[in-house]
């Protein structure tokens, strides 16, 4: 089950990317920003209210715990698509989304000094080797040409979604429903969270922004719904499986952007290129053999 939600997010969010990069082109990166979550909150409230009309399994305690963990992740998700717009106006779609897939080897880091998760060798292997196929993608012309801004960029919005990914997980954990209501429950928190803030932010500083998103229904509404459904995929396969695994299972999402970019977006992926794209599959099969 949480290898075809992680494989169900992955094809979602490479769309969501591809919006959101032709977005970025015509709106600041608060906008974009705010795209990801205008619209998922409705979709968000409405698969919930599904999940209970299936089975009704009472409502959960929000916990102070609980709180703390949304509070953290809706702050960190924020701050990660923040980045992952400024790394789409330094380099091509695919090479930007790539090197925030660094989350994984993040994620595997922190979860082990700070989150308890415990990783055996075959999984390290995958985490790993999926790491040195996204550090191969982030190359502009070669290593030796790697640009050190857009790196530290990538690792910055790799560490912020690593630590969304964790702190959903903890958040899940907290309630006492079990899947996938308890992850529902997480997504519909931090989604309206979200959009409150990034909402109330622009009527206070930016109306602009606001005004060219509602000239741009069509990209927006595209961009909220695919965010959405990867988010159901990502916080319910991080509810069943430790975020690890997850992640460099998802950097699978390397090979849809590949594809989007190369025959919708219409740009020029290079041939060294698909030697990540071979350590990122063997990296999956490691964590799925796992």
């Amino acid at each position: 089950m949480w290898i075809l939600l992680t494989l169900l997010a992955a094809f979602m969010q490479a769309w969501r990317n591809a919006f959101q990069s032709q977005l970025s082109k015509e709106v600041s990166v608060a906008g974009v920003t705010l795209a990801r979550f205008i619209w998922a909150g409705p979709i968000a409230a409405v698969y919930l209210a599904g999940l209970y009309l299936w089975q009704d399994v009472g409502i959960p305690d929000f916990s102070g715990r609980f709180i703390v963990f949304i509070l953290g992740a809706s702050a960190m998700q924020i701050l990660a698509t923040g980045l992952m717009v400024k790394l789409f106006k330094q380099q091509n779609f695919a090479i930007g989304a790539g090197l925030a897939k660094s989350e994984a080897v993040v994620a595997a880091i922190l979860g082990t000094v700070f989150f308890g998760t415990h990783l055996s060798p075959l999984g390290w292997s995958g985490v790993l080797l999926g790491g040195v196929a996204i550090f191969l993608l982030s190359a502009k012309q070669g290593l030796r040409s790697l640009s050190l801004n857009t790196v530290l960029i990538g690792l910055a919005c790799g560490t912020s979604f690593a630590l969304t990914s964790l702190w959903v997980r903890e958040a899940s954990l907290c309630l006492n429903i079990g899947f996938p209501h308890s992850a529902a429950w997480v997504l519909l928190f931090v989604i309206s969270l979200q959009t409150l803030v990034l909402v109330s932010y622009l009527l206070l500083k930016d109306k602009s922004t606001l005004a060219a998103l509602w000239r741009r229904p069509k990209l927006t509404l595209l961009t909220s719904t695919a965010s959405c459904l990867g988010s159901i995929g990502w916080f319910s396969a991080m509810s069943l499986q430790a975020v690890p695994y997850v992640k460099t299972l998802g950097q699978v999402e390397v090979f849809f952007m590949i594809l989007i970019a190369t025959f919708w977006l219409k740009e020029k992926v290079k041939i060294k290129d698909m030697l990540g794209l071979v350590l990122i599959a063997i990296a999956a099969i490691l964590v799925m053999w796992e």
